[in-house]
Formats: C-alpha cells, structure tokens, sequence
C-alpha cells in the first residue's frame, strides 16, 4: 500500500513538475553504468561519489556529476546507483539499504587502500542523503571520508549523526529548503523518511542539534536563499541538483581542504557573486550576416 503511494506521489510530482523524468526506469535503462568522469587519472586525484535520491540514476543526478565536473574538479566522480530497480520502494527498506552503505564503504576503503592520501567526498542528493551518512558510519575503524555534502536530505531531522560526523574529517554540509514542502514535507511525512519516521525531512526542516555534543561542531547547515535561485536552485526539491548550483556552492566545498562556518560563508558569497555576475552578462548572440547577394547574369 505505502509502496503504491508512493508511486502515486512521485507521479503527481511528474505532472506537476511539467513532466519531469521522475519515474527513472527507462533513463536507467538507456544510461546504465556509464560514468563520464571515471577514469585512471581521475582516480589518481581522488573520488567523489554521487549518491542518487531513490528514483535511482535520472537526468537529476546526472546534472549533479556534470556541475561538479563544470565546477573545476577533476578527480573522479561516479554515480552510484543504489536503489531497487522499482522506483520509490528504496525510500522504505532500510535494513537493505544500510547493507547496500556497508558494501560501499568497503569499495571505498579499498580505494583507499590502493590510492593512499586521496581525498574522498560524498555527495548524497534526498535518499542519497541519508545513504552518504549510512556510507560514512559504515567506514571501518581507524577510516574516515573526508566529507559529505547533502542536498536536501530525506532522513528526520532528530537522526543523531553523532558517528557519521566522526567519520569524516571535514564534517557535513546540509543544504536544506523550507520551501521543499512537497517532496520532504508532505512527502516524507506521509511515506516516512529513510530512518521510517513520519516527519518533514532534515532537507526540509534542517537538522535538530543536540546541546553539548562536540561532534555537531562539524555540521554545517545551508538554508537555501535567494541568492541561490540565480544558479538554478528554486527551492524546491528537483533543482536542488541543479548543475549550475552545483557547480557555485557544491564544487568549492568539494576542492576545498578544510570546511568553518568561515570557509562556507565566504564561498556562498562568491557563488551568489558569480551568478549574479553571469544573469547580468547578456549572452552573446550569433552574428548577423546579410544574405549573399544575388546576381543575375544578363540574356
């Protein structure tokens, strides 16, 4: 019954959204596993791993990996599919997707292993936010990521992120949205969230910050703003990938050895500068070529 809300939900979000590829299926089967930006000398420069939301691999997360590619970073950056073929199902089998975060913590030591001194960074877009903290706590004793980025999580906002912050070095930047009422308000209050409570999500509401817990030092929590809607990030759920949002706010972080409340700061200022400078840019257009002139030639 939920998994058929569900479905109902993600489908009035297609109409909604002028017919958004949310139901994923067939994108999944024309794409498959290609990943544009995984190669050797990549790998040799580090690992970004893309986590989908659960519609698996769209035209959404793809535009994440691309914004991250525009944004200047050049280590590899995989896609990582980890949902059920059935779109939406994934939003409520946890105990499957904690063992799927365990799996790729082990793909992710062995790299450390064999790329030693690499950064790694998570990047987890609604369930895969919840995926990038699972992924994080899943880390074995000893390893660490060095940090996970979350745009607009659907996990509860009282979810304690306690180990996951401990595991990665830099910390966790979430980026959030109040006006993300649909998908992870009445969404998520409704279906549940990853963590199966019945709740506005973490990506919505922002995360609850216990008092005097050292570890929440390193969460650092974005609330979306108007600055943001110039790089193509409305608000609302589906444009929180936008690329070229990514590319501002997301690449920085990404290239960035040491995240504060300072470093986050100044690079959201400059991300808003950027896009405000390329909206008042006029784009140029095609030169204009006067038709060739036609000569006739004289009987």
């Amino acid at each position: 019954m939920r998994s058929l809300m569900l479905l109902t939900l993600l489908c009035l979000a297609a109409v909604v959204c002028g017919g958004c590829d949310v139901l994923a299926i067939p994108y999944k089967a024309w794409q498959g596993d290609k990943q544009a930006y995984v190669d050797p000398e990549r790998l040799e420069k580090g690992l970004v791993i893309v986590l989908t939301g659960v519609e698996g691999r769209s035209i959404f997360n793809d535009k994440i990996c691309e914004g991250i590619n525009a944004g200047g970073v050049d280590c590899a950056i995989e896609l990582n599919d980890w949902t059920l073929m059935l779109v939406g199902v994934s939003q409520m089998t946890e105990g499957r997707n904690r063992q799927r975060a365990e799996e790729i913590a082990l793909r992710i030591t062995r790299y450390q292993y064999t790329h030693p001194g690499r950064p790694v960074v998570l990047v987890g877009q609604s369930g895969g936010g919840a995926m990038a903290l699972w992924i994080a706590e899943a880390m074995p004793s000893r390893r660490q990521v060095d940090g996970i980025i979350l745009l607009a999580a659907s996990i509860s906002p009282e979810y304690r992120m306690d180990e996951a912050l401990l595991k990665s070095s830099r910390g966790v930047v979430s980026f959030y949205s109040p006006g993300d009422f649909m998908f992870l308000g009445f969404g998520t209050t409704v279906m549940g969230t990853m963590d199966g409570k019945h709740s506005a999500s973490a990506g919505q509401a922002g995360f609850r910050v216990p008092p005097n817990c050292p570890p929440y030092q390193k969460l650092y929590q974005v609330c979306w703003n108007e600055q943001m809607e110039k790089s193509g990030f409305g608000g609302g759920h589906l444009s929180s990938g936008a690329s070229e949002f990514v590319a501002n706010y997301v690449s920085p972080l990404i290239m960035s050895d040491r995240w504060d409340s300072a470093t986050i700061n100044r690079i959201s200022h400059c991300a808003a500068a950027t896009a405000t400078k390329a909206a008042a840019t006029p784009k140029a257009s095609a030169p204009h070529t006067k038709p060739a002139a036609t000569t006739r030639k004289a009987p």
